[in-house]
């Protein structure tokens, strides 16, 4: 019986799976022939196996958004930081689920020069949005800049709490990371000081 049971869990994975392909074949137009066929299995392993690295990536990579935290208070208290200091605040709105938010904090955190721009110059805040916190109040006052650019965006504050700017990162991307220049002109650009 234990033969008979593992052999049709088999044959049920087996003919789920190819269901499943076929479907997706047929759903895709103007699929002709068996070469074109091929392609669109390569494209998906391709794009299966991005997603794995990404999620690989993902797990290694510091998480700085806290989707517990009061974000209202949180940001009050880095304005009135920012004001004593006499730096501008920046929200880096995203979430741990977000590969590209956890690759700019990794890119900022690792590289002096930009690390050094940002400690000298900014109150550093991120702003968590995630299906355990959106911050829907939050978002609203700086206009909802995440449902118009993505994440991660970036929200600039003077020292009064004054939004200055918004900022959407795929700009700044460079390949699977970002561009040195990019980001450390849009760091300078936003200072306090000329």
């Amino acid at each position: 019986m234990k033969k008979i049971t593992k052999s049709m869990a088999i044959l049920a994975l087996l003919t789920s799976g190819s269901l499943a392909f076929a479907q997706n074949i047929k759903n895709i137009p103007e699929v002709k022939n068996s070469d074109d066929k091929a392609l669109i299995v390569k494209a998906d392993h391709q794009e299966l196996e991005a997603k794995k690295k990404a999620a690989e990536e993902k797990t290694k990579l510091p998480k700085p958004y806290d989707p517990k935290a009061d974000a209202e208070k949180d940001i009050e208290k880095m304005i009135a930081q920012a004001k004593k200091e006499g730096k501008n605040v920046i929200i880096q709105a995203g979430g741990n689920w977000c590969i590209w938010c956890l690759r700019f904090n990794q890119y900022v955190q690792t590289t002096p020069e930009l690390k050094k721009l940002v400690d000298d110059n900014y109150v550093y805040y991120h702003l968590n949005y995630s299906p355990d916190n959106k911050n829907e109040k939050v978002f609203t006052e700086y206009g909802n800049p995440g449902d118009k650019f993505g994440y991660p965006v970036f929200i600039v504050l003077d020292q009064n709490g004054k939004m200055i700017h918004v900022q959407q990162s795929d700009v700044l991307e460079e390949g699977k990371s970002y561009s040195l220049e990019k980001v450390k002109e849009f760091f300078k650009t936003w200072t306090t000081k000329s």
